[in-house]
């Protein structure tokens, strides 16, 4: 069901995660910050909770009613309504390493369906945003996923949605990437998986799989990608949901051609 997103709605957060982004911004260093683990997990941790205290309230506010997911690496279904899945620091361990490849996203998601979405990238000053029924855009360019027909002339991508994964995961990961190097052109292994989908959304990757169900990492860009014309499913080749296991967003060329050569990987 189309989402009817006023444009004050859209004009409002994308306010906020401007915003926010400003924060995440004045954090940044070109160099790496934190030597041991716990040094790397409390930089991550500064990262999230100094973007959260600027970008929380402005977005409840923006749409009332709506609740707030708390825990962004968390996956699953979500509890009928309006919820906000935002990862205020998506590529955080980039942006801990003085590397570029992160973002603020913010997407409402209604009845476990992302419905509006926001995706800021300070380094560039870049602004991603989709509706449901109402399209995708680059700032205020549309957004069209790439018209390749043949999986052999592809840009795919994949990665892991969190450090910690069970070795079941590690293994599928490492076989699709081996199934895809052999089906595919070029294959991309990295993180963080937003940074991938808007490329797909754009039209310069063809396609993105994960083995996870970490919503914060996969709403914004499933919705970037289908409302720029691609086809987003599981591995099982229906739609997907934050409820699913797997995860494919590629242009409709080559989704078929990708789903062949990645659902056989159990």
């Amino acid at each position: 069901m189309p989402f009817a997103a006023d444009t004050t709605l859209m004009s409002d957060v994308t306010a906020a995660v401007r915003i926010a982004g400003r924060t995440l911004l004045d954090r940044y260093t070109p160099h790496a910050r934190g030597v041991s683990l716990d040094e790397v997990v409390q930089e991550l941790h500064a990262n999230d909770d100094a973007v959260l205290d600027v970008l929380r309230e402005p977005l409840l506010r923006a749409r009332r009613g709506s609740q707030w997911a708390e825990d962004e690496l968390a996956g699953g279904a979500l509890p009928p309504g309006e919820w906000w899945v935002v990862d205020p620091a998506e590529g955080n361990i980039n942006h801990v390493h003085g590397m570029p490849g992160w973002a603020v996203t913010a997407t409402l998601v209604r009845d476990n369906e992302p419905v509006l979405t926001v995706v800021h990238l300070p380094l560039t000053g870049d602004t991603y945003t989709a509706a449901a029924g109402g399209g995708a855009r680059l700032n205020d360019r549309p957004l069209k996923v790439s018209a390749k027909s043949g999986l052999g002339a592809a840009l795919v991508g994949t990665g892991q949605a969190k450090p910690g994964e069970d070795v079941r995961t590690y293994r599928r990961i490492g076989d699709s990437v081996t199934a895809m190097l052999t089906a595919g052109l070029v294959v991309r292994v990295s993180v963080p998986a937003t940074m991938q989908l808007i490329h797909v959304a754009a039209g310069r990757m063809d396609a993105f799989w994960q083995f996870s169900d970490v919503r914060s990492g996969l709403v914004a860009g499933a919705l970037l990608v289908s409302e720029a014309g691609g086809t987003v499913t599981d591995l099982a080749g229906e739609p997907w949901t934050t409820a699913g296991r797997d995860f494919l967003a590629a242009a409709p060329g080559v989704h078929a051609a990708a789903l062949e050569a990645l659902s056989p990987i159990v």
